[in-house]
């Protein structure tokens, strides 16, 4: 059991000693406020855990994390399930799951942010596509040395690891990070 920590611990040292994925934090909190400030919404897609961590951290954005300030426009396409269930019910086609919503809902200005702690998930690199179809900002959290998805997105945040538990531990830190980042150009003085 206390393996899990020193894995976990060792990994967020790596990460943080990484100049250039910190400054991509910084970068994907700094798109996500210029589209939030220019009225677009941001959008979250994954898969399983990742699927949860979406409608953690949008909801982190439309509630609030620290400090009072207005709500922001930020939406996890995967809390849908009349859509979702339909969709599998009709179509037996989990590869545009989320891409058919993004074709719905997405518009230019918006902002994706799409989790895969493998990077290979069939239906994240179609959502990538239908975003840049829609002409939207796309972020990418994922591990495994970004799999598919790596070169996809405007922003790439990749923890280096292999391990599925550790990649989503740190992807939810990154999460609250940027989160914090975008709720502190939000709170009025």
């Amino acid at each position: 059991m206390k393996n899990a920590f020193t894995e976990s611990l060792s990994l967020l040292k790596e990460v943080q000693k990484d100049d250039a994925l910190l400054q991509n934090i910084q970068d994907a909190a700094d798109m996500m406020i210029y589209a939030l400030q220019a009225g677009h919404k941001i959008l979250w897609c994954g898969n399983g855990g990742s699927a949860a961590d979406c409608q953690h951290l949008s909801a982190e954005l439309v509630a609030r994390l620290n400090d009072q300030r207005r709500a922001l426009a930020s939406l996890a396409l995967t809390t849908d399930t009349s859509f979702l269930t339909a969709w599998m019910n009709d179509t037996n086609n989990s590869d545009h799951l989320f891409s058919r919503q993004i074709k719905a809902l997405a518009l230019p200005g918006d902002v994706l942010i799409a989790i895969s702690t493998s990077g290979n998930s069939q239906n994240i690199v179609e959502a990538l596509r239908a975003a840049r179809d829609n002409k939207a900002k796309c972020m990418v959290l994922s591990g495994n040395r970004g799999g598919k998805l790596k070169g996809m997105s405007d922003i790439e945040l990749i923890v280096p690891s292999d391990n599925t538990q550790r990649i989503q531990e740190i992807h939810i830190i990154i999460g609250h990070m940027i989160c914090e980042e975008v709720e502190k150009a939000f709170i009025s003085p």
